[in-house]
């Protein structure tokens, strides 16, 4: 996997890769290969990165989705593992990868999604803007316009994938599909509503979000052996 300004630091529990410009497909078979070789003590990941122009069908995603002006764009299509329908990924969108185990975090899909998309509303929050979850759409909305896209695959209780936010992103190809499946979807970004700020500073600020909202490996597993240790002297 190849990438510009590449840096990595430890967080907490977990590692942090701040990746740079990287392409998608490299970039999937590094999660996989990660994910595939990982044991009960490798530490989480938290990558934070941009792609090139791409878009990518979910394992379930109907190519009816991508319309003749984005078959034309010559934008690669790549389908994948994670839920979901079709998207966009670009230069000027945050992309964030979270490689977790979550048993150890005892999460589950469901609030690990919760969780990503609390961390999205805190971080624009911070921005002044007031976003909101919709019911049965993933994500995370201002206004009813879409402004962050989630999607994940979990394997062996491991996730991969993550979510991506608009920041100043050129939103033209997301005219050229129906965004994660829904026609006439607007989709929006940071600088609509004029903040300044790159991917790299948005994504410090998420990033802080996410470290805060995660729970933390070690209260996991205290909390796991003194349940172990009730339940024992119970019996």
């Amino acid at each position: 996997m190849t990438a510009s300004g590449q840096t990595a630091a430890v967080a907490g529990d977990l590692l942090v890769k701040r990746l740079g410009l990287v392409d998608y497909e490299p970039a999937l078979e590094a999660m996989r290969l990660f994910t595939a070789g990982r044991d009960d003590d490798t530490p989480d990941q938290i990558w934070l990165l941009e792609h090139p122009p791409v878009y990518t069908l979910g394992q379930a995603g109907l190519a009816e989705h991508l319309l003749p002006a984005g078959r034309e764009a010559g934008i690669p299509l790549v389908k994948i593992d994670r839920g979901g329908q079709i998207t966009y990924h670009g230069p000027g969108q945050l992309v964030a990868y979270l490689l977790l185990d979550l048993r150890r975090r005892g999460l589950k899909v469901r609030e690990l999604v919760f969780l990503m998309e609390q961390a999205l509303i805190d971080c624009l929050a911070g921005y002044g803007l007031a976003a909101e979850r919709k019911a049965g759409a993933p994500g995370v909305y201002i206004d009813g316009a879409k402004i962050a896209a989630l999607g994940l695959r979990v394997r062996n209780g491991c996730s991969y994938h993550g979510l991506a936010l608009n920041v100043n992103a050129d939103l033209a190809p997301f005219t050229w599909i129906n965004p994660c499946g829904y026609e006439g979807l607007k989709t929006i970004r940071l600088r609509d509503f004029g903040i300044a700020d790159d991917v790299a500073a948005v994504g410090e600020r998420l990033l802080g979000h996410l470290l805060r909202l995660l729970p933390p490996v070690s209260e996991v597993a205290a909390e796991g052996t003194a349940n172990l240790a009730s339940s024992a002297a119970a019996d």
